[in-house]
């Protein structure tokens, strides 16, 4: 076999392993985020418009939130936070708006102890978003029905359903999820 018969060969070989390479890469980080995100990915991606837009959104989000100190609750917190939690849970009988509201503020005081940033919902979403991308519809599930509670819109079925969602960040970020 000639030297321009072997290159003739070889060359597209190589361009076919180099490009199933890339694309292996390629799907690798889509599942990465699309694993770490979960709905946010797809809710990210309707929003930019583009798988590659949003991949830059997502790993932008990655960047700084590793540039934030979250930490862990100790014991002693856990344990305020819990009980905090319950007297909501209590008052929800007697006044519902007024406890979903208070669980939203409950909420946004564990956010900030744990290091998250509080000074709007779009950014507590955008950095919940890396580390709490499953339960984050919960979240925004719940301000919605609180934001409409504020104006009277609310049934008490949403209301009800507002204090799920908010538990079910709560337990996240208080750490006693299941």
């Amino acid at each position: 076999m000639s030297t321009t018969t072997l290159l003739a060969v070889l060359i597209p070989v190589a361009v076919v392993v180099i490009l199933a390479c890339i694309a292996a890469w390629m799907f690798r980080r889509r599942r990465r985020l699309q694993e770490r995100f979960g709905p946010e990915y797809d809710r990210t991606v309707d929003h930019m418009g583009s798988r590659h837009a949003a991949h830059a959104e997502l790993r932008d989000r990655e960047v700084q939130h590793d540039n934030l100190d979250i930490k862990e609750l100790p014991a002693d917190a856990r344990h305020r936070y819990t009980e905090a939690w319950t007297t909501v849970q209590q008052r929800f009988v007697d006044r519902p708006e007024g406890a979903v509201g208070q669980a939203d503020e409950l909420i946004t005081r564990l956010m900030q102890d744990r290091g998250y940033p509080t000074d709007g919902y779009e950014e507590q979403l955008r950095e919940l978003s890396v580390e709490h991308g499953q339960t984050l519809e919960h979240y925004r599930a719940a301000h919605e029905v609180n934001s409409r509670s504020t104006k009277g819109q609310a049934t008490t079925e949403e209301l009800r359903g507002a204090m799920v969602h908010y538990r079910a960040l709560f337990d996240e970020l208080v750490g006693t999820a299941r």
